[in-house]
């Protein structure tokens, strides 16, 4: 099988209500026709690349290639992976993970993104914390990090919800304009005071050597 090659074929998480893992070439299509219907509004850019601004047919594709493209650069001391989110069998976002030297230096990072019509009903909330159980009691980490543009009310909130806390901010170009990214933390502690959502993890622990970790 191919899982034997390539175990995070056979990552899975759950939550009450999701389901993050890779998705088939079927599902990575849904994913890129969702990306398409809109992310965010027009008016806003809460993306450092601004991936989402491309006419629909290149950003379609950019999405697929950008997601093979994680994956078949991926090494044990540099990494980055998107798992589909599923809410009742239907993929309704992307939540990525990602670290350097994992094993040495014990941190993760992450972004994510939801299709608009799926919003504002807590699901961004609950894959992150499928991510950072996933990061912690399974990977190990001793901290998360984050960030976010000063306008992205709704990724600070749930930094804030998560207990991540601030830490510090950095000034970009994007669209040709001035931003300010707000750097948020999460270290164990504060994740282990905050954490409410019950994850399942299966099929970790073959990834391990792949993530530069031992089994």
């Amino acid at each position: 099988m191919l899982a034997d090659h390539f175990p995070l074929l056979g990552l899975r998480l759950t939550t009450p209500r999701l389901e993050l893992r890779l998705p088939t070439p079927d599902e990575l299509a849904a994913l890129a026709d969702l990306a398409v219907e809109g992310v965010h509004p027009p008016g806003e850019m809460p993306f450092l690349i601004p991936w989402t601004d491309a006419p629909p047919a290149e950003l379609a594709r950019g999405l697929v290639q950008h997601h093979w493209r994680q994956l078949g650069n991926l090494q044990p001391h540099d990494w980055e992976f998107n798992l589909a989110v599923f809410h009742g069998g239907t993929p309704v976002g992307m939540q990525t993970l990602g670290a350097r030297d994992l094993a040495i230096t014990r941190q993760v990072g992450s972004g994510s993104w939801l299709g608009r019509r799926h919003q504002g009903q807590g699901i961004g909330t609950e894959m992150r914390a499928a991510m950072l159980h996933l990061a912690f009691a399974g990977l190990g980490a001793d901290e998360a990090v984050s960030s976010a543009f000063e306008d992205n009310h709704a990724s600070l909130a749930v930094s804030r919800k998560l207990g991540y806390r601030p830490n510090g901010t950095e000034r970009h170009a994007v669209r040709d304009a001035l931003v300010i990214g707000h750097r948020q933390r999460l270290t164990r502690p504060d994740w282990e005071r905050h954490r409410t959502v019950p994850v399942t993890i299966e099929g970790l622990a073959p990834c391990l050597p792949l993530l530069g970790l031992s089994e």
